[in-house]
């Protein structure tokens, strides 16, 4: 499958032929039965990105038609079908909550009413709570909890990007914003409004000197937002950043552990 698709990328005139259309869909169907992942944890803790897999959704795209899907009283006009078969598959699902097909959801997740996109991968035990999105690709973890108005940021192009990863035990509180293939760590907590992409500086200030991270949230690291003074032609403004104000303690009740870093940092979620 991996030879055809990487053909169909270099040629998009291969797209015309039927057997090249049957083994795209063959990857996404595979993706949507958590056979395959876009991208997953190696041995040693690092994450490895499944380049072709990426190039197999894009692909999906130009190959599928338009078609009116109609949910209840509800109709959409769209290329991508949605998933199905929830109860089979142990997914608690709430009305008005969307996954498209290509997304895997795995047994023991609940959706409230929220957006799960293609290529996406949900854990057991996780919760994407109310109006929070899961963008395509990005990987959360096992008993994660994705807060009211969560926004997890999807990243497609170009295919060699490693995807927004949410590892397993974290806890992402409300409206907070996590693009660009950015990776949290296992059991970090990000209290309510944190903004993370590529750029942003995420600066641990709990020892005497800062140390800066970029792209990664160290594993059980409690965030907050916070700004810091930049520097301008026009004069020093403040920039918004991300502050890690403590550890969240390994413990074998997490929901404890949760409770006591939420209260002991004071964390809005």
């Amino acid at each position: 499958m991996q030879q055809i698709i990487e053909a169909a990328w270099n040629d998009r005139a291969l797209l015309q032929q039927e057997d090249v259309k049957k083994t795209i869909r063959e990857v996404v169907a595979r993706l949507d039965a958590g056979e395959l992942r876009v991208a997953e944890p190696t041995a040693d803790g690092q994450w490895i990105t499944h380049e072709w897999v990426k190039k197999a959704v894009i692909l999906y795209f130009p190959i599928q038609e338009m078609q009116t899907i109609e949910v209840g009283p509800f109709e959409y006009y769209d290329k991508i079908p949605l998933k199905t078969g929830f109860a089979q598959k142990g997914v608690r699902v709430v009305p008005q909550a969307l996954a498209r097909f290509g997304s895997f959801i795995e047994k023991g997740a609940i959706l409230m009413p929220s957006y799960v996109n293609i290529g996406a991968w949900v854990g057991s035990g996780s919760m994407v709570d109310t109006w929070a999105t899961v963008g395509s690709c990005a990987q959360i973890g096992r008993n994660v909890h994705l807060a009211g108005g969560v926004g997890i940021g999807g990243v497609l192009e170009p295919p060699q990007a490693t995807p927004t990863i949410i590892e397993d035990e974290c806890f992402i509180g409300s409206r907070c914003i996590v693009v660009e293939g950015v990776h949290v760590g296992r059991e970090a907590v990000l209290g309510a409004n944190v903004v993370l992409t590529q750029s942003t500086h995420i600066i641990d200030v709990t020892g005497a000197e800062p140390v800066i991270f970029k792209g990664k949230v160290p594993a059980r690291s409690v965030v907050i937002p916070g700004t810091y003074t930049r520097k301008f032609p026009a004069g020093e403004y403040q920039v918004a950043c991300a502050l890690i104000i403590g550890e969240r303690q390994e413990s074998t009740d997490k929901k404890v552990s949760l409770n006591e870093a939420l209260r002991e940092f004071q964390v809005a979620v």
